[in-house]
């Protein structure tokens, strides 16, 4: 068309010459009042095909998060004919009418600072109602008391029993997940203060160089209390010669060593073959049901080099005393030496990938025997080689606190 309409307006002016000039201004003139019309249809065809891929779209995620993810694809395979790119284009900051479509993308621009200060935003975003704090709201009407309707001094009790003494964090960090209020509630300075000083005591007085007692429980190395320290150990040894002296065997040996660490300072510690999937649950409380468990106490300790430490004492299980039928019921034995067994232990706190204080490293391991008549300690040192290889923490499955206390 704007061809024609140039070789129209040469035409015109090689028959009139005198006209030449003005014909040749108005043909290039109605040549480019055409371009501009042709260009303006096309920016609306486009705009409108944009806004047409973006209602299909987002219609597409809403009924992806419904469920329907037949139906979710097959918009979203409309949208990407009509616009390939549809998905970088959208402003998610508006919904495109106002029937409730894509009302579950609407962003708004200052998420990214509110996501920094989670815990001012919910406590601006909560409502006041006759100067009572409501930190919920029921989603349906019954006629039982709902748990908003709870004084805030019993609702942080109630906190402070999921915690317990056992120190379960985690599932104090999973009840925030319900709501606004329930993550106000369990970012309360009092819980995380009180787990500090059950685990530091009087060392974690003040908070420099932390910010807030749950970043000096989550940052400061400290053991972990939901689950058990693995390691695995596996060596050669040599067998007894075989009766024809032709061969001698050779065996491989392999256990593991289980440690278990409670919030109140209590250890256990195992030493057996057996797989962890057998030893583990047996280990979720203080009453173990196996019997070569030792037990004892703890304490951590941070050196000048920056390192924190567990020193723990561990005691053998007492051996229960024989009765006179059974000393003398074959022979009289002669009278043994009566002695207290104890193992000294000392291990450094580290962290091994993304997670925080999943690997304790031996520093040193004794055991002192002591003689009960005459009071002497006779002290073993163990050489920590390639026999002590370090434990490994595994979380103790579906693990939640059995204390009968609050925090």
């Amino acid at each position: 068309m704007e061809e024609l309409q140039m070789f129209r307006a040469r035409w015109m002016s090689e028959l009139t010459p005198g006209l030449s000039s003005g014909l040749a201004n108005s043909g290039s003139r109605k040549a480019r009042g055409t371009v501009g019309k042709i260009t303006d249809t096309k920016v609306k065809l486009e705009l409108a095909k944009e806004e047409k891929a973006r209602e299909l779209f987002l219609k597409a995620a809403e009924e992806e998060q419904n469920g329907a993810l037949y139906e979710a694809i097959k918009f979203y395979r409309q949208a990407m004919q009509l616009v390939p790119d549809i998905e970088f284009k959208i402003n998610y900051n508006m919904s495109p009418d106002g029937d409730g479509v894509g009302k579950k993308f609407i962003e708004d621009a200052n998420d990214d600072s509110k996501m920094a200060d989670l815990l001012s935003y919910f406590q601006q975003q909560l409502t006041f109602q006759e100067s009572t704090l409501k930190l919920c709201q029921p989603d349906y009407d019954f006629s039982q008391t709902h748990i908003s309707a709870l004084p805030m001094e019993v609702l942080m009790y109630i906190f402070r029993w999921v915690v317990s003494s056992d120190l379960d964090l985690r599932s104090l960090e999973q009840l925030s997940l319900v709501c606004k209020g329930f993550y106000i509630c369990a970012r309360d300075p009092e819980i995380w203060r009180r787990a500090c000083l059950k685990i530091w005591g009087r060392s974690c007085v003040k908070l420099v160089p932390y910010t807030t007692w749950r970043q000096m429980f989550l940052e400061r190395p400290r053991v972990r209390f939901d689950g058990v320290y693995i390691s695995k150990t596996t060596y050669i040894r040599q067998g007894e010669q075989s009766l024809d002296g032709f061969y001698r065997a050779w065996h491989q040996v392999e256990y593991y060593r289980y440690i278990r660490f409670f919030s109140d300072g209590y250890i256990m510690m195992l030493t057996t073959p057996e797989e962890p999937q057998a030893i583990v649950p047996r280990l979720r409380t203080k009453n173990a049901r196996a019997d070569a468990v030792l037990f004892g106490h703890y304490r951590l300790s941070q050196e000048t080099d920056n390192q924190t430490k567990v020193f723990a004492v561990i005691t053998s299980k007492k051996e229960e005393k024989q009765t006179e039928y059974q000393r003398y019921r074959y022979f009289r034995r002669s009278p043994v030496q009566e002695t207290d067994h104890s193992f000294h232990l000392g291990l450094q706190i580290c962290s091994s990938g993304r997670h925080k204080f999943n690997k304790i490293v031996w520093i040193h391991h004794s055991c002192h025997i002591t003689y009960k008549s005459t009071g002497e300690t006779a002290v073993t040192a163990f050489d920590i080689d390639k026999m002590y290889t370090p434990l490994f923490f595994a979380r103790v499955k579906s693990y939640t606190a059995v204390s009968e206390r609050p925090l």
